[in-house]
């Protein structure tokens, strides 16, 4: 396992700040260059577990960077160039300070909302008599806020965003509009793949010139959750719990050995044969949304590879 990213310390030419986030690091450098490395690590319940997960960050970045390419006739994005595996090249931009969480069953979080008696959530309404993975009458905007550096988001409704002046109406009605269209376009992707754009989130920033832009991961298992179509209904007849392809494996094992990111509960240990089989999910989750063989990448000297690959392109 040593040769998963856990951390970078790169000093890239024309390098003028870097953000270590719970999954990538952010490179900041001169001319509006943003370089963003998919590390291994592997965050749930806002907290980053001890271990890497080998190829996660390979995984992730070039998931996002498909269906970043596969949706830029939609929405425009902040990507110009992949150098390397693990990372992704474009246009730096102010991040809006909500993340756009959109839902088209009641899974998850909701889920769990609903179960507790709620029946709004970020200001909307769910209907009443749902069970858990059914879908809602239309797709619902959930909207949270973005944490700072170890806080966890939180929910927060369209009225609040507004009254406290965290996105502008103008600004906030096109996120809107972007989060419907791109995951319209998710869901058709998915269809194709034999599986349901169940949740996911979006991301997005402005340029200096002023243009909202997508940016960060799109339609990867760490900011979405997928079902399998087959069988999808004879499941929800029979109250069965739905195949999914997420990051909701590894909350459950953790929900199931006690923790869920509350105070003074500690992560439980993972085993070699845990991070190992970890892996293995990422890998069947990338090569079911994508419909490709996934190629592992030469992590003999990792980080060595990803400096080299990302200097050359700069220098180019």
């Amino acid at each position: 396992m040593s040769n998963t990213i856990t951390k970078t310390n790169f000093n890239f030419p024309g390098q003028k700040d870097v953000y270590h986030g719970k999954v990538r690091e952010v490179y900041t450098l001169e001319n509006d260059v943003l370089v963003m490395i998919a590390t291994d690590r592997l965050s749930a319940f806002d907290v980053v577990m001890p271990k890497g997960i080998p190829y996660k960050g390979q995984i992730l970045n070039q998931i996002a960077t498909k269906m970043m390419r596969d949706t830029e006739d939609l929405v425009p994005n902040w990507l110009t160039a992949t150098p390397d595996p693990n990372v992704a090249v474009g246009i730096a931009c102010e991040p809006f300070k909500v993340e756009m969480v959109i839902r088209g069953y009641m899974s998850g979080h909701a889920a769990r909302e609903y179960k507790a008696g709620k029946r709004i959530l970020c200001g909307v309404a769910m209907p009443e008599g749902m069970k858990e993975n059914d879908a809602f009458p239309e797709p619902i905007i959930t909207p949270a806020t973005k944490a700072e550096m170890g806080d966890h988001d939180e929910d927060i409704s369209r009225e609040d965003i507004l009254k406290r002046g965290i996105v502008s109406e103008s600004d906030y009605l096109q996120l809107e509009e972007y989060t419907k269209k791109l995951f319209q376009r998710g869901s058709e992707i998915a269809a194709k793949r034999g599986l349901i754009l169940v949740d996911t989130k979006y991301e997005f920033g402005k340029t200096k010139e002023g243009k909202i832009v997508l940016i960060d991961e799109i339609h990867t298992p760490d900011s979405s959750r997928y079902f399998y179509s087959e069988g999808y209904s004879e499941r929800q007849q029979k109250g069965a719990p739905q195949k999914q392809l997420s990051k909701e494996f590894v909350r459950q094992w953790l929900i199931e050995n006690n923790f869920q990111g509350l105070e003074g509960q500690k992560v439980p240990e993972m085993t070699d044969a845990y991070v190992a089989s970890v892996s293995e999910r990422y890998i069947e989750l990338y090569e079911n949304i994508t419909g490709e063989i996934f190629r592992k990448a030469d992590v003999s000297n990792v980080l060595g590879r990803i400096e080299k690959n990302v200097v050359e392109f700069l220098n180019e």
